[in-house]
């Protein structure tokens, strides 16, 4: 493996006490930089805003009442509590002072470090229009996967409640703008839930009659994978029944819908009261703060260009990994590309982290960050998945239900403690045998309706 020379950092502390490793974030970059220094002579504190570390890619399912909140996620206490070296807090870190080196906190408290892991992550991003949160929530937490499956499940009741046609069909309006991993998931398990789920379950409504769009602004659905399993995924959600339309700018969201730009100039508009945004994500502010304070720059969507192996150029005390980190990397032996914002590229570079701390202790130079490409997987439905996997004797490539199998085992094997593994695959089990779906218990549908109950278009555009 390459090595990259850098600065050691300055001591700190007391002669003999151990060095201040401080990990802002517990999501997959952070807690896989937690564990590699587990045996690590430091004194190590994992801060997060959260108590728990979730695991991200089967948050659509909590979304859409396929599971619930603890299946994919476990206390960070509970996960470091075997590692003596580690201290856990709860807050939120606000601004970072390379000088002092020191991070202070929401609260106003402050802490020390002698070498910095920033692992916060991203957020969602709204391409300047920040307005459009408010009418269509992103998906990056459990708060945010409450608040869309509640705004789901209201949907159904309240067009159960509804006389006037019109108004129903907006109620059974779903948009999911997007058309990436969790776009298409997102979009194909509405169309389960409504067309496996629930019939049977309302006397006015037919849930099967519900409208499940996905906006993509892009020429094609899943852009990083081959084209032929972009096409098949756009089949399998056509299969079951989800309307796709592609190379589509979103130009409105607000309290009636989401208004379209087609290619040809069309503008049409789609009343929906069950918008849903996974079009793009941002670094977090914590981000461009730390650039300000360093001088560097950020790219356009808020992460800091890192050196070789991980840190900022002239603080190689401070390691920026996971979605914060604009890295570059060698794959396979061609010309260095962008890492993506994706788990697996999050744990690889937790892990060099914490490695590189302990050869800078050591006075050893640090390694460069080398990115090992496992592929990218993508589930529609009940037995719909499309897979690209990146194996040394080439890619492979395949669809359909077997890539649902690889899908579903794939998960439940990276799942973190062996009671969510267990938890999962006996509520998947269970779902694809009866179609039902029991994590759908929501509190306070009534507020949230009377808040956002459809009113007539006054727009003289198309309506859909």
């Amino acid at each position: 493996m390459a090595l990259f020379n850098a600065e050691r950092p300055r001591d700190a502390g007391h002669p003999g006490t151990p060095p201040k490793v401080l990990i802002i974030g517990c999501g997959f970059a952070g807690l896989a930089a937690a564990r590699k220094l587990r045996s690590a002579p430091v004194e190590l504190t994992v801060l997060d805003r959260t108590n728990h570390h979730l695991f991200q890619p089967l948050l659509y399912q909590v979304a859409t009442a396929g599971l619930a909140g603890p299946d994919i996620s476990a206390p960070i206490r509970h996960l470091l509590r075997r590692q003596p070296n580690a201290t856990t807090l709860l807050g939120e870190a606000v601004s970072i002072d390379p000088s002092r080196r020191e991070v202070q906190l929401a609260d106003g408290k402050r802490l020390a470090y002698d070498h910095l892991v920033l692992a916060a992550g991203s957020t969602h991003s709204y391409f300047g229009h920040d307005d459009w949160a408010e009418f269509a929530p992103g998906l990056k937490t459990l708060h945010d996967a409450y608040e869309i499956r509640r705004r789901i499940v209201a949907a159904f009741e309240s067009a159960e409640k509804e006389d006037n046609d019109l108004e129903r069909q907006a109620w059974l309006n779903f948009v999911v703008i997007g058309g990436g991993p969790t776009g298409v998931e997102m979009a194909g398990t509405l169309a389960e839930i409504a067309r496996r789920t629930l019939p049977g379950e309302f006397r006015r409504i037919d849930p099967a009659s519900s409208r499940v769009m996905l906006i993509e602004g892009g020429p094609a659905l899943l852009s990083a994978m081959p084209r032929e399993l972009s096409q098949s995924a756009q089949r399998q959600l056509a299969d079951l029944g989800v309307e796709v339309h592609t190379s589509v700018r979103v130009t409105r969201v607000d309290a009636e819908g989401v208004e379209l730009s087609f290619p040809d100039g069309a503008v049409q508009h789609i009343r929906s009261q069950c918008v849903i945004w996974a079009a793009g994500v941002s670094a977090v502010p914590l981000g461009t703060q730390l650039a300000r304070a360093t001088g560097l720059q950020t790219d356009r969507g808020g992460r800091l260009q890192v050196l070789p192996d991980l840190s900022l150029p002239g603080h190689p005390e401070i390691s920026v990994i996971g979605d914060l980190a604009f890295a570059r990397s060698q794959l396979r032996g061609h010309a260095d590309r962008d890492v993506p914002g994706v788990a697996p590229a999050a744990k690889q570079m937790g892990e060099l982290a914490a490695r590189n701390i302990l050869r800078r202790l050591a006075s050893q130079p640090a390694q460069a960050f080398r990115y090992r490409d496992q592929g990218t997987l993508a589930t529609i439905g009940r037995n719909s998945a499309v897979v690209d996997l990146r194996t040394p004797l080439g890619r492979v490539k395949f669809s359909g239900r077997p890539a649902w199998l690889f899908w579903v085992f794939a998960h439940v094997w990276f799942l973190i403690g062996f009671r969510n593994r267990i938890t999962v695959l006996s509520e998947w089990s269970w779902a694809y045998w009866t179609n039902q779906r029991y994590a759908r218990v929501v509190s306070d549908i009534e507020a949230d309706t009377a808040l956002r109950s459809p009113v007539a278009s006054q727009s003289s555009t198309v309506q859909l």
